[in-house]
C-alpha cells in the first residue's frame, strides 16, 4: 500500500483544440504588429502595407503545432504516469514481503543500547547521541500532529519550553522532583495544546500554521517578560538532575550515592550514561505509544482526517474531538522532552525555545517521511549530526547544511522514508492480502 497515490486525468479532444484555440488567438495579437502589419517605402514616403496571408499561416501553424505538442505531452505524460504505477507497485510488493525496515529498527535499538559502553571514554558522543534522542522524541510527538493528524503545527516548541519551565519551577521553588515532575509537566503542557487547538478548529493549511505560529511567538514572550515566575531574560538555574531512584551521582558522602550503594568508584560519566539511557527508555516509550495509538480508532481517524476532513465529517467523526487529541497528545509528549531538557541542562532560558527550534523539528517530519517513524529517527541523525561534522569549516558550516538539506529533498521529495507501512492490514480468508 503506497503512501502516494497517482492519478491523471486525460485530456479530451475538444479540451485541446480550446487551448490550441486560446494559443491560436495570442499568435493572431502578436502577430497583427508583427507580421500582419509592415511599413514600405513608396515615393520617398513611409506606407503601411498588410500581409495577411503570412499572418494567417502562421495562425495556423501555431495552432497546428500547439495541438502537436499538446498531444505529444499528453502521450509521454501517460506512459511515465503507467511506469511510476508499475514501479510503485513493485516497490510496494518487495516492501511489503521484506523485512528490512524491522531489522533496520531492531539494528538501531541495538546500536543505541551499546553505544554508551563502546563510547565510555568520549564524553562527546554520548551527548551527541543524548540530543539525538531529544529530537526524536521531539520528532514522533509532532509527528503525531503533522505527520498523522496533517495539522501544520509552526509552534510546537511552545509546549517544549511549557513541559521545561514547568519542571523548572516545580523542582526551584516546590522541591519536586524528576520523577514528581514528568506527569504534572506532561498534563499541564495537553492542556496548552488543547488551548491552542480549540480557537483553530476551524482553520487548516496556511491560516492553520500562521495561528500556531503567533502562539509558539506569545509562549516565548510571556516567558521572557514574566520574570516573576520564569526569571525573565535570565531564565531558571540550579535545576536538580534526576536521581537513580533517589540515588544521586555524587561523590561519596554521608548520605547513600549511586557510586556507593553499587561500590563502584565514582566517576562523572556516571551521569552522563545515566541521562543517555534515561532519554532513551522515554523515547522508547513514545515510540510504543504512538504505534499503539495509530491502530486504536482515534488513531486511524487521524489519519482518515489528515486524507478528507469532508469525508471524515460524512460519516460520522467528530472533527473536534479528532483534532484536539492530536495536539493534546503530541503537546503532552513535547513536555515530556521539555522535561528531560532542563532536567540535563540544568538552566533554562527563553532563547532555548525560539522559532528556530520549531523550523528544526518539523524539518525533522517533513525530511524523515510524514508518518514514518524510522524516518524521523534518520532525519534527525542527519539534522543533528551534519551542523557538528562540519564545525571544522567554521562560518559555512550552516551553509554546507543548508546545502546538504536541499540536495535531500530533491533527492527523496517525500522524506527519506516517503514509504510507510500501512496501519492496518487485513488478510483474506486464503492467506492473500
Amino acid at each position: 500500500m503506497s503512501a502516494l497515490v497517482l492519478a491523471h486525468h486525460q485530456i479530451s479532444p475538444v479540451e485541446r483544440l480550446k487551448d490550441a484555440a486560446a494559443v491560436a488567438f495570442i499568435a493572431l495579437l502578436l502577430g497583427i504588429p508583427m507580421i500582419g502589419l509592415t511599413t514600405i517605402d513608396q515615393g520617398g514616403a513611409l506606407r503601411i502595407a498588410t500581409r495577411w496571408p503570412a499572418l494567417l499561416a502562421f495562425i495556423a501553424a501555431c495552432f497546428a503545432g500547439r495541438l502537436l505538442l499538446r498531444y505529444g505531452l499528453d502521450q509521454l505524460r501517460a506512459r511515465k504516469l503507467a511506469r511510476e504505477q508499475a514501479a510503485a507497485a513493485v516497490r510496494d510488493r518487495k516492501l511489503a514481503a521484506s523485512p528490512l525496515l524491522t531489522w533496520v529498527g531492531w539494528g538501531a535499538l541495538g546500536v543505541s543500547l551499546a553505544l554508551p559502553i563502546v563510547f565510555s571514554d568520549n564524553r562527546y558522543v554520548v551527548d551527541t547521541a543524548t540530543t539525538v534522542l531529544i529530537y526524536v522524541m521531539l520528532g514522533w510527538g509532532l509527528n503525531v500532529v503533522v505527520g498523522l493528524a496533517g495539522l501544520l503545527d509552526l509552534g510546537y516548541v511552545a509546549f517544549y519550553a511549557v513541559g521545561a519551565y514547568t519542571y523548572g519551577v516545580l523542582a526551584t521553588q516546590l522541591g519536586w522532583t524528576f520523577w514528581q515532575a514528568l506527569p504534572v509537566a506532561g498534563a499541564m503542557a495537553a492542556s496548552f495544546g488543547i488551548l491552542l487547538g480549540w480557537p483553530t478548529l476551524r482553520l487548516r493549511g496556511d491560516y492553520l500554521a500562521i495561528v500556531t505560529l503567533g502562539f509558539g511567538e506569545i509562549i516565548r514572550v510571556i516567558l521572557v517578560n514574566w520574570t516573576e515566575l520564569s526569571g525573565g531574560p535570565n531564565g531558571i538555574s540550579s535545576i536538580p538532575r534526576p536521581s537513580f531512584f533517589g540515588l544521586p551521582f555524587k561523590p561519596p558522602g554521608d548520605d547513600p550515592t549511586f557510586a556507593s550503594f553499587f561500590g563502584i568508584e565514582y566517576s562523572p560519566s556516571h551521569r552522563i550514561v545515566f541521562l543517555y539511557y534515561l532519554i532513551l527508555a522515554l523515547a522508547l516509550l513514545t515510540n510504543l505509544f504512538v504505534s499503539r495509538m495509530r491502530k486504536l480508532p482515534i488513531g486511524r481517524a487521524w489519519e482518515a482526517m489528515r486524507e478528507d476532513e469532508i469525508a471524515c465529517k460524512a460519516m460520522g467523526i467528530n472533527a473536534r474531538n479528532v483534532k484536539l487529541s492530536a495536539f493534546a497528545l503530541g503537546a503532552m509528549l513535547g513536555g515530556f522532552a521539555g522535561v528531560f531538557f532542563a532536567a540535563r541542562q540544568g538552566f533554562i532560558s527563553p532563547e532555548s525555545f525560539t522559532f528556530n527550534e520549531s523550523a528544526i523539528i518539523l524539518a525533522i517530519v517533513v525530511l524523515g517521511g510524514m508518518g514514518s517513524q524510522l524516518g524521523v529517527v534518520l532525519a534527525s541523525l542527519v539534522l543533528v549530526l551534519l551542523p557538528e561534522l562540519g564545525r571544522d569549516f567554521a562560518e559555512y558550516r550552516m551553509l554546507l547544511f543548508g546545502a546538504a538539506m536541499i540536495l535531500i529533498m530533491i533527492w527523496k521529495p517525500g522524506g527519506i522514508l516517503a514509504h510507510r507501512e500501512p496501519t492496518l492490514r487485513y488478510f483474506a480468508a486464503g492467506g492473500g492480502r
